[in-house]
C-alpha cells in the first residue's frame, strides 16, 4: 500500500474517532445524571484477578466506568491524530496495524447502550446488533495489534490488503457468530457472551504471541527497539484489559496510564527505526 492510501486510512479513522468522541460528548448529558437510578445488583461483576481486588476495595461505580469508556474514545481520536503526525511521511508497515489497534477503542462508545436503554427501553434487538459492534471493534484491535508484531518479524507487507482483509473477515465471523446474552450485563457496561473463557484465552494467546513476535523481531532485525516495541505492546493490552473491563475508578486511572504509556512506547521505538533508517 501507498503512503498516500495508508494516510488515507490515518484519516478515516481519526473522523470515526471525532464522530464517536462527539456522540459520547451527547450521550453522556442523558447518562450521568441516570446512573444514580440504576441498581447494580442487576448487573454481574467482571471476572478477573484485577478487577476482583479492585472491587473489593473500591466497590462498583458507573460513573467511573463512563470515565473509563471516554477515556478509550479519546484515547482513540488522540492517539490516531498522533500516529498520522509523526508517520505521515515515515515508510513504516507496522504503524497502520497499530493505528488500527488506536482506532478499535472508539467502538467502545458502544457500551452507552446499555445506560440508554435504561432511559429510552431499547429493544433487545437494537442492544444485540450494537454490542456485535463492540465485540468487532474489540477484535479487530487484538488482530491488529498482533498483525503489527508479525510484520516487525518480517511479514510480506507487500500485500497490504490482502491482510486488512483477513482481519476484517475473522473479526466480522466472530462478531456474527458469537452468542450474546441481552438479558444479563456486567457492571463494566459490556454484556454477557459466550464461551468467555475461551475468549479469554484468544486475548492472552495473541498477546503472548505479539509479544514474543517483537522479540523475535528484535533478534531478526538486529535492532533492540522492537524488544522496547514489544514491551510496549505488554504494557498496552494490560492497560486495555484494565480500561475496559474495570468497573471502580482504578480502570479510567490506571489504564489509560497504562494503554498510553504502551502506545508511546511502540510507536517511537518504530519511528526511531524508521527515521534512522534502520
Amino acid at each position: 500500500m501507498t503512503s498516500s492510501g495508508r494516510n488515507t486510512l490515518f484519516k478515516a479513522g481519526i473522523a470515526v474517532a471525532a464522530i464517536c468522541t462527539f456522540l459520547v460528548i451527547i450521550a453522556s448529558f442523558q447518562v450521568i445524571p441516570a446512573y444514580a437510578l440504576i441498581d447494580t445488583e442487576d448487573f454481574l461483576r467482571p471476572s478477573g484477578f484485577f478487577h476482583t481486588f479492585s472491587g473489593n476495595y473500591l466497590g462498583t461505580n458507573f460513573y467511573a466506568v463512563h470515565a473509563a469508556l471516554a477515556a478509550a474514545v479519546i484515547y482513540s481520536l488522540v492517539s490516531t491524530i498522533m500516529i498520522y503526525y509523526f508517520f505521515e511521511k515515515t515508510q513504516s508497515p507496522e504503524i497502520l496495524y497499530i493505528a488500527f489497534f488506536s482506532i478499535s477503542f472508539s467502538f467502545e462508545a458502544a457500551r452507552l447502550i446499555l445506560p440508554l436503554h435504561f432511559i429510552h427501553n431499547i429493544p433487545f434487538f437494537y442492544q444485540l446488533i450494537v454490542s456485535r459492534l463492540l465485540l468487532f471493534g474489540r477484535y479487530f484491535g487484538i488482530f491488529s495489534l498482533f498483525t503489527a508484531s508479525i510484520c516487525a518479524a518480517g511479514f510480506d507487507v507487500q500485500k497490504t490488503r490482502s491482510v486488512i482483509l483477513s482481519i476484517l473477515f475473522v473479526t466480522l465471523i466472530i462478531a456474527a457468530g458469537t452468542h450474546i446474552d441481552t438479558q444479563n450485563r456486567y457492571t463494566s457496561l459490556n454484556m454477557l457472551v459466550g464461551f468467555p473463557a475461551l475468549f479469554r484465552f484468544v486475548e492472552r494467546a495473541a498477546l503472548i504471541i505479539t509479544v514474543v513476535s517483537f522479540f523475535a523481531s528484535s533478534s531478526i532485525r538486529g535492532s533492540k527497539e522492537y524488544a522496547h516495541a514489544g514491551i510496549g505492546a505488554l504494557f498496552a493490552m494490560t492497560g486495555r484489559g484494565i480500561l475496559l473491563y474495570s468497573d471502580n475508578w482504578a480502570g479510567p486511572v490506571l489504564g489509560i496510564l497504562f494503554l498510553s504509556l504502551g502506545t508511546w512506547f511502540i510507536c517511537s521505538r518504530l519511528h526511531k527505526i524508521y527515521f534512522a533508517g534502520l
